[in-house]
């Protein structure tokens, strides 16, 4: 019985012992192992650091080469220019030794006094307006809407009454337009309400402008005698589309209106 007991006891002491050899064993692998994974863990960032070493090694001794090319060109690039303008040098003394300075033979034309042409422009011709004089028409046609700044007339395009500086004159699209008398084109510019048109100085304060014009062969500047074509009637503008294509002609005196009917023969 007491043999027993103590065979019992042997062997749980033994599962007991093999216990704690596994445990210790167990923890003993396990350090085993972290201490391994550290290892490696060192080995490769000791490889990387290297790495990085190498790669900042090489990138330095490419900058430190594209430096010494760059260096290189731009001397070459300057001994180049140097001896360009050496060459050139050496090439303009020749031509100045093989042609020579040929000193200017003594002549009394030095004591002359020079002549200078003189360039004088064309004058421009002076236009005298003749008031008591009668004007040519500027074209054939009806008088659609008459001149009046004493008082209203009615614009049928319009449909109201309003003042009219000029005169309208019905005329079909493409009929010439002719200057009532010689002058200076002082200039051509486009509206809505007349469309092309034109104005002409003929002195002493007088101008004629002629409206609703297409084609003309003329421009600012120019000169125009009369009787001249001007211009062709265009088709009318909308502030005229009811009174028909014509001619719109405006007679001035130091800038201001006059009837025109005073002046047209």
């Amino acid at each position: 019985m007491r043999n027993n007991r103590a065979s019992a006891f042997f062997n749980r002491k033994s599962y007991l012992i093999a216990a704690v050899i596994m445990v210790v064993a167990a923890f003993g692998m396990t350090g085993v192992y972290y201490t391994q994974q550290e290892k490696k863990q060192e080995e490769e960032l000791a490889r990387e650091q290297k790495e990085q070493i190498q790669q900042a090694k090489a990138e330095d001794a490419a900058r430190e080469k594209a430096k010494e090319e760059a260096a290189k060109e731009a001397a070459e690039k300057r001994e180049a220019a140097k001896e360009k303008e050496e060459k050139e040098k050496e090439e303009q003394q020749e031509t100045e030794a093989v042609s020579g300075i040929i000193p200017p033979e003594e002549d009394d034309f030095m004591d002359e006094p020079a002549v200078v042409a003189e360039t004088q422009a064309p004058a421009e011709p002076e236009y005298h307006f003749d008031a008591a004089a009668d004007l040519n028409w500027p074209l054939q046609g009806n008088v659609v809407l008459n001149y009046s700044m004493d008082q209203t007339v009615y614009f049928a395009t319009l449909d109201q009454y309003k003042y009219n500086p000029a005169v309208i004159i019905q005329a079909d699209v493409n009929t010439p337009v002719k200057a009532v008398a010689a002058g200076k084109v002082t200039s051509v510019e486009t509206n809505a309400e007349t469309g092309t048109t034109m104005t002409v100085d003929m002195g002493d304060g007088y101008s004629a402008i002629y409206g609703q014009l297409k084609e003309s062969p003329k421009n600012q500047g120019d000169y125009v005698e009369a009787g001249e074509t001007l211009g062709y009637v265009s088709e009318p503008t909308k502030y005229y589309s009811v009174e028909g294509a014509n001619l719109y002609f405006e007679l001035q005196k130091d800038g201001s209106s006059v009837n025109p009917m005073e002046y047209l023969q």
